[in-house]
């Protein structure tokens, strides 16, 4: 089967421009996150499906990964299914059995400056945060949650009687809110 797997960092970005011909795909899977791990549902979901001989394609490598760790390991995982990978982009294909040092090498010079550009989102990111900060504009994630409500969900949580899932619907909120209202006030 052949795979398209393309990824945009927030859901309000549009992936559009990843996505070469639709029909020409037996499934696209597309993740609306950021790319500084491996868990994304599509990524695993399209890992999950794979099956000797399958291709995946993606537009560039800084879609499947964005640090050289992770590229690694996901190259591997895929080779090690019997299956290949192929980067329009770059013009790179890796193929389960057949090393290429020339790919192999500038796959890293490629993973590299994905993972210089993260890091310098990040660094801006940080920057123009303090800045706000020190000008009184940034106050921060606003609360989703009453303080009745947050001690509600960690005790419920916390006693098994809801689990996380449940509790991201019942609450309205996300699974990292959720842990983020389990890891504050220990005390309770």
């Amino acid at each position: 089967m052949k795979f398209l797997y393309a990824r945009v960092s927030s859901v309000t970005q549009n992936a559009d421009r990843q996505i070469l011909n639709e029909s020409e795909f037996d499934r696209v899977y597309v993740d609306k996150c950021s790319g500084k791990n491996t868990d994304r549902p599509q990524l695993q979901a399209m890992l999950d499906n794979l099956r000797p001989g399958d291709e995946i394609i993606c537009k560039s490598i800084d879609r499947l990964a964005r640090n050289t760790f992770d590229l690694e390991k996901l190259l591997k995982e895929i080779s090690e299914k019997g299956c290949s990978v192929r980067f329009e982009k770059e013009s790179l294909t890796f193929v389960p059995g057949s090393e290429n040092s020339i790919s192999n090498l500038t796959m890293h010079i490629m993973s590299a400056i994905a993972q210089f550009e993260r890091e310098l989102i990040k660094e801006r990111q940080a920057e123009g945060i303090a800045i706000a900060k020190a000008k009184g504009k940034f106050k921060g994630g606003t609360k989703k949650l009453s303080d009745y409500d947050a001690k509600e969900l960690k005790k419920l949580v916390l006693a098994k009687e809801i689990s996380i899932k449940e509790a991201m619907k019942r609450y309205g909120i996300s699974r990292a809110s959720v842990y983020n209202y389990l890891k504050q006030n220990k005390g309770d």
